[in-house]
């Protein structure tokens, strides 16, 4: 890659996830959700990160 090229790929509509701070928040809400929702007693705790 030519070094003026990298301004290209530096542009928000260019990344990836266009909101990581949002994904990142919803990803760990989703796994809490999903965690307390276990009804296995074998398991240390709920969502909550309780032991």
């Amino acid at each position: 890659m030519a070094a003026w090229e990298r301004g290209t790929l530096a542009k928000p509509h260019m990344a990836l996830e266009p909101h990581p701070l949002q994904s990142a928040n919803r990803a760990h809400h989703y796994g809490s959700r999903e965690a307390g929702a276990a009804s296995n007693a074998s398991s240390g705790g709920g969502g909550c990160g309780c032991y």
